[in-house]
């Protein structure tokens, strides 16, 4: 074997370290690559890492037959001791190239199987020099227990490393693989991935160097298209260790690349000097982190394609000669972060020169095709030094020399003349310069940060530069104001001027303004046809605004505390700004009166703004407004707007009120506590809540009704001033389905009845004034037929009303009865049950008064939910079969602390709540649908009652008995005996 031709190829930085910290990504490759033609492939030193313990398995490529062929002993045996000669590159890829592309695929092993040829002691770990063999000849094992995926070394073998050829036989006949294979089944050979040429060549085209490397030991075709010249046009070796021999045969194997990146390599300099020949097709070289001396830089005259040279963080030359750049076909020099004593640049064709950061006393240039020069915190550098060197490129056009300290005015002056082309100038940092006497014709782009000689007076000669798109004065602490008419301006930024008082600007194409931070700031003035945008947040001292922006959309003057009212002149009709849809102007504390006209606004913030008493808006096209925190409105009109919806009721102090709005369908005015006259005329409003308008008056509430026919849930809940004529005007809501009086004194609900036949839903809550024949119409008149939901919570009414209310409102669906405190008993279907005189299409012939019994017999009822929470005084429910509640599904009669007996017998009850009900001793039940049964702190309910009402529930899942003393822990084996479907119980006894 050719073990002389062996080369050490490219070794990761830092390898065999072993540190957790160098596996990160950012730390240097472990790759050793080697392309050297006919020698070892590129080789990888194993790390000493332990292994994960969870990985175990083995993948196998093609098994090698040590006795067919793949060492250069072997073959010599079979040509009777004859050697055999190095394989020749055009060997490699000649006629037996289609040969080798259907040599036999990757083959995986399952997890645990080792290989037959390779178990015990003959097995070699991957990744150690003396067992780099062919990928084609001799198995590869990758054992992942001891190699971390992670960190998985690997190597690459592009080429046979002794040079040898197929085997042959004693004819100098290639032997076949299948007859070398030993006698091989079908299953070592059984995974194959046949790809075309040209399909493995473009998925290639996606890979970088290091997974070309890994494809390539994958076989002989996938070797072949890895090695294509295509994939290693540009060589990216930053950070990686190689040798010299090595990447001399690479450089040497792809004479055609283009593109060399040595960045953070040792000895890098060595390593172009040694292989320039092979680079003269060289396009890009990337140089950094080490010593570059004269000779580097004459050798690039070998390079004769060379049109971009980047070298960072490097010493240049000796320390005290100077480095001489000499190139006639560079286009582009970037020298950053470098040092050097004195650098000397003669390329003339070179347009592009950098030499930010770079440590230098003195620069010389010799560049006439020069555009862009970049002197970026050279601060080594003289002003003198700086002046000759720009002035040396007449045609440049672009020049940054930002913290550059000792530049001066004159300079730039002198640049001006030699420069008449400088369209974009950074002098930013630069406390030096004032910028008044310099005359920059052709400036387009202009940026001066933290100038602190830069002032009002200095405006002047920015004017001068009437081709100006882009300006930046940030942090120019002695500005006072900038005023400037330019043509072209499109963007400026002014952020940070503590002493920044007047804003003045004139250009038909400004798109973008930016100010921030300018506490002094109290007058601006702008005139765009161009600008969509404006924000002017917390400027505090801004008072004066004047727009003449035709094009303007979005207006942001959040805190801007100061504005006064005028500014609503700005953003009305005819202001300045007629294509204005979204003006934000949270917390403007100095805005009492606020009156916009816009037939263009679509969206309004006035949020915080706690001293506006008085609003009135003209914006048809008004979609969103918002008044959190106006806690000081008084009057508002909406005449007219294109709200949809609106929510007055965080407007305490509203008291008068006007609103046209067409599109508007819900309005919120709770909490209006003062409104007093109101205006509304939304004809489509459909819902309306002006629940604590304590002062809505009824004339108010019969206009309301009038001009918004279509309204269907109305909420008066404690509308106190609201009478029997303000009901009796809901004649007009036809729609009309929930009414909530809730809270109110109303004594006679006759107007409720005559005026909503329609209503399905009716809120008395907490009524205190209603009586027992205030609801005589509902049960004995028939009032109210499509009523389902009733509400009677904390009212006054009385036992019989209740009973009465549910013996014969049979279309009730939900009835609500929490604190009624005349509530005594609920017994459904009893003999003794007071008669009801009934209407007379609701009679028998007879004309007689019906019992609820005989009414129950007849009918069924809807009943589904009934709510007795905190009922004081009900000592007894008792609803039989007779009483035909089928619907009947919840029941919650918690906290009735004096309930004693209960009895229910309901098909359809799902849930049944007696918490709290600390009299309850009597409980029957007859539910065969109850699965939750809510028994808390039932502290007079015995075991056996309890156990007797469960065992007619089926279908119980839930009981909850916490805090009840008289049932026994140790007895819930009993409930579960009797009630099977008990899944839970919960109690305060269960540990």
């Amino acid at each position: 074997m050719a073990d002389g031709g062996r080369m050490k190829g490219v070794q990761g930085a830092g390898g065999g370290a072993g540190d957790e910290g160098e596996g990160n990504e950012e730390a240097r490759e472990e790759l050793e690559l080697a392309l050297s033609l006919g020698r070892r492939g590129w080789h990888l030193p194993p790390r000493q890492e332990p292994a994960p313990r969870s990985l175990n398995w083995t993948a196998v490529l093609p098994e090698w037959n040590p006795d067919a062929a793949g060492s250069s002993q072997v073959a010599e045996r079979a040509l009777g001791g004859q050697s055999i000669s190095s394989l020749a590159f055009h060997d490699m890829l000649g006629e037996d190239e289609d040969r080798d592309l259907q040599n036999k695929r990757l083959r995986v092993r399952r997890f645990g199987e080792e290989s037959p040829l390779h178990s015990g002691a003959s097995a070699t770990p991957f990744g150690s020099e003396s067992s780099f063999l062919p990928i084609s000849e001799e198995c590869v094992h990758l054992k992942l227990s001891r190699f971390p995926e992670h960190e998985l070394e690997f190597g690459l073998s592009l080429f046979p490393n002794d040079g040898s050829e197929s085997p042959r036989d004693a004819n100098n006949e290639k032997v076949d693989d299948a007859e070398n294979s030993g006698g091989r089944n079908s299953e070592d050979v059984g995974i194959r991935m046949d790809l075309s040429d040209d399909l493995l060549h473009l998925i290639f085209s996606f890979l970088g160097q290091k997974d070309l490397c890994r494809a390539g030991v994958t076989c002989k075709q996938w070797r072949s298209a890895s090695v294509h010249d295509d994939f290693w046009k540009c060589l990216k070796f930053e950070n990686t260790r190689i040798s010299l021999q090595n990447f001399v045969n690479i450089c040497r194997r792809y004479p055609s690349v283009t593109e060399l990146n040595l960045h953070g390599v040792i000895n890098a300099e060595t390593l172009v000097l040694e292989a320039i020949m092979f680079l003269r097709h060289l396009k890009t070289l990337t140089m950094g982190k080490g010593q570059l001396g004269e000779a580097f830089f004459l050798a690039l005259a070998e390079c004769p394609l060379l049109t971009a040279l980047t070298v960072t963080d490097a010493s240049l030359g000796s320390g005290i000669q100077e480095v001489t750049v000499n190139h006639d076909g560079l286009r582009e020099l970037h020298i950053l972060k470098c040092r050097a004593l004195r650098i000397s640049v003669r390329c003339s064709q070179l347009q592009i020169l950098s030499l930010r950061r770079t440590g230098m006393a003195h620069v010389s240039l010799n560049c006439p095709q020069l555009l862009e020069l970049d002197f970026q915190s050279c601060h080594k550098l003289s002003d003198n030094a700086i002046r000759q060197a720009a002035t040396a490129c007449p045609l440049l056009a672009k020049l940054d020399m930002s913290s550059c300290s000792c530049v001066t005015d004159e300079t730039l002056r002198d640049i001006a003349s030699s420069c008449p082309s400088l369209s974009v100038l950074d002098a930013s940092n630069c406390p030096n310069i004032s910028f008044e006497s310099v005359r920059l014709p052709m400036l387009i782009d202009l940026r001066l940060l933290s100038c602190e000689g830069i002032t009002s007076a200095s405006m002047a000669a920015i004017a001068y530069s009437r081709l100006l798109e882009a300006l930046q004065l940030d942090n120019c602490s002695l500005l006072t104001s900038v005023s400037l008419d330019l043509p072209h301006l499109k963007n400026i930024s002014l952020v940070h001027l503590r002493k920044f008082a007047d804003l003045n600007l004139r250009s038909p194409v400004l798109s973008y303004i930016k100010v921030s931070r300018c506490s002094a700031l109290h007058r601006v003035s702008i005139t765009s046809t161009t600008l969509q945008k404006l924000v002017l947040q917390k400027q505090e001292s801004l008072s004066n605004l004047s727009l003449q922006c035709h094009n303007l959309i979005d207006v942001d003057l959040s805190d801007c505390e100061s504005l006064t009212n005028a500014i609503c002149e700005v953003f009305s009709d005819g202001g300045g700004c007629p294509m204005l849809r979204s003006l934000i102007l949270d917390n403007c504390e100095s805005l009492s009166i606020v009156e916009l006209n816009s037939s263009s606004l679509a969206c309004l913030s006035l949020a915080g703004c706690r001293s506006m008493t008085f609003l009135r808006l003209s914006c048809p096209n008004l979609q969103h407004v918002n008044l959190d925190g106006c806690d000081h409105l008084q009057s508002a009109a909406f005449c007219p707007v294109g709200l949809e919806s609106l929510n007055l009721g965080i407007c305490p102090k509203l008291s008068v009120l006007r609103i046209e709005a067409p599109n508007m369908s819900i309005l919120e005015l709770k909490g209006c506590g003062v409104l007093s006259e109101a205006s509304i005329n939304c004809p489509r409003l459909t819902s309306l809540d002006a629940s604590f308008c304590r002062q809505l008056v009824d004339d108010s509430l019969t206009r309301m009704a009038e001009a918004c026919p279509l309204i269907e849930h109305l909420i008066l809940s404690s509308c106190l001033s609201i009478g029997i004529d303000g009901l009796s005007s809901l004649h007009c809501l036809h729609k009309l389905t929930l009414l909530d009086l809730s809270y109110t004194f109303l004594i006679n609900l006759k107007p409720v009845f005559d005026s909503c036949p329609q209503l399905r839903v009716l809120k008395l809550s907490a009524c205190k004034y209603l009586s027992d024949s205030s609801l005589d119409a509902l049960y004995r008149e028939g009032a109210l037929p499509l009523l389902v939901e009733l509400d009677l919570s904390y009212s006054s009414i009385g036992q019989n009303a209740i009973e009465d209310l549910l013996a014969c409102c049979t279309n009730l669906v939900n009835v609500n009865l929490n604190g009624c405190t005349n509530f005594q008993e609920l017994v459904c279907g009893s003999d003794d049950s007071s008669s009801v005189d009934m209407p007379v299409d609701f009679c028998p012939p007879s004309s007689s008064p019906i019992k609820s019994e005989e009414i129950s017999e007849r009918s069924g009822r809807l009943l589904e939910v009934l709510s007795c929470t905190g009922c004081p005084n009900i000592k007894k429910v008792v609803i039989p079969s007779i009483a035909n509640f089928l619907h009947l599904s919840k029941i919650s009669l918690n906290l009735s602390t004096n309930l004693k007996e209960v009895d229910l017998t309901c098909s359809n009850l799902f849930m049944l709540n007696l918490s709290n009900c600390s009299s309850l001793e009597v409980l029957k039940l007859d539910c065969p649908r109850l699965t939750n049964l809510q028994l808390l702190a039932c502290t007079m309910l015995q075991e056996e009652e309890l156990e007797s009402a469960i065992s007619r529930c089926s279908a119980l899942e839930i009981l909850n008995v916490h805090s009840c003393p008289k049932i026994n822990a140790l007895d819930f084996g009993r409930l579960r005996l009797v009630c099977p479907s008990l899944k839970r119980i919960q109690s305060s006894l269960i540990s």
